[in-house]
């Protein structure tokens, strides 16, 4: 037997994003955030190829740049409407991890990951694979 005490959930009198004392509403510069380091945390993906005028540029390391790193954060681009978010990732893949099986697995963790960090839902991740580092670092000395 259950008691009806009167109260009734907030969370279905409110749609998403909106509560009895006001609106909601998250950044997409936020969104960004949140998936790349989401994305990060995949270990055989990593930050995008540094770009020169919309190119990858994979040997910029030779040019005195930045080079790809898989300790750095990918690159994302959120658009969010609403509670909807579709979000774009550029991202390096560790060489000779299947490029298709880390992207599958980037894109489950980080529609998984802001959905619930943010209450949004992720419609569409989009995946560009910008790099594959052959050549690591070696590891530090301690």
């Amino acid at each position: 037997m259950t008691a009806d005490t009167g109260h009734r959930s907030a969370v279905a009198d409110f749609p998403v994003g909106r509560t009895e004392l006001g609106s909601i509403s998250i950044s997409d510069r936020v969104v960004e955030k949140l998936a790349s380091a989401a994305a990060a945390e995949i270990p055989d993906a990593g930050a995008a190829a540094p770009r020169v005028l919309g190119h990858s540029m994979t040997v910029a390391g030779a040019l005195g740049s930045r080079q790809t790193s898989l300790t750095g954060l990918p690159k994302a681009t959120a658009d969010v409407d609403g509670s909807i978010v579709v979000l774009d990732l550029s991202i390096s893949v560790r060489w000779p991890a299947s490029v298709p099986e880390v992207s599958s697995a980037v894109r489950e963790h980080v529609r998984a990951r802001v959905s619930e960090l943010t209450g949004l839902t992720v419609t569409d991740v989009s995946i560009s694979v910008t790099d594959l580092v052959a050549r690591l670092a070696p590891p530090r000395v301690r």
